[in-house]
């Protein structure tokens, strides 16, 4: 495998097309290669931002220690009535989504919590974006495949110009 191998034949969400419909929902125990811990000053308001909002749901929970929420297979989050921070972060989290989820996604977060939702956008890199701020202030990132020919030759040339491939990490 090369790294520059169709890596959608691995990857548990569809390929991009933004009529894609939402993965099913993944209850299984594995091995999370990642996942984000965010603090919340009410867990109760919390979880119902991201089951009703973001469409995850509880995947464990330990009552009033924490609740660990998933959306599809590798998308989960941890949350920790630790506080919250004033402001929105800096740092993003993206969840990828299907194409025709953006828009439900964005009305039902507007829905529970108005003004916390920025866009879609359609974003240079080909995906469509809505920008949620949670109770938490966390800014999570829904992102969408564009049109289903971004390997096409048009887009692929100016996306190798601009990106760079590191050297491979090899220890010392």
């Amino acid at each position: 495998m090369s790294d520059e191998d169709d890596a959608l034949q691995i990857s548990p969400v569809p390929a991009p097309d933004p009529a894609t419909k939402a993965s099913e929902i993944y209850r299984g125990i594995f091995g999370m290669p990642t996942y984000v811990t965010i603090p919340t000053t009410d867990l109760s308001e919390s979880i119902d931002f991201w089951t009703r909002g973001l469409g995850f749901f509880e995947q464990f929970s330990l009552p009033g220690r924490l609740t660990h929420m998933r959306r599809q297979a590798f998308q989960d989050v941890v949350l920790i009535p630790l506080g919250r921070s004033d402001e929105p972060s800096l740092v993003s989290v993206t969840y990828a989504c299907g194409g025709s989820e953006i828009d439900v996604i964005a009305k039902a977060c507007s829905a529970i919590r108005p003004g916390c939702v920025t866009g879609p956008t359609t974003m240079p890199w080909n995906t469509i974006e809505v920008e949620i701020i949670t109770p938490e202030n966390a800014r999570i990132i829904m992102s969408a495949g564009g049109e289903p020919d971004f390997r096409a030759s048009s887009y692929m040339p100016p996306m190798k110009q601009v990106s760079t491939y590191p050297e491979p990490f090899s220890p010392s």
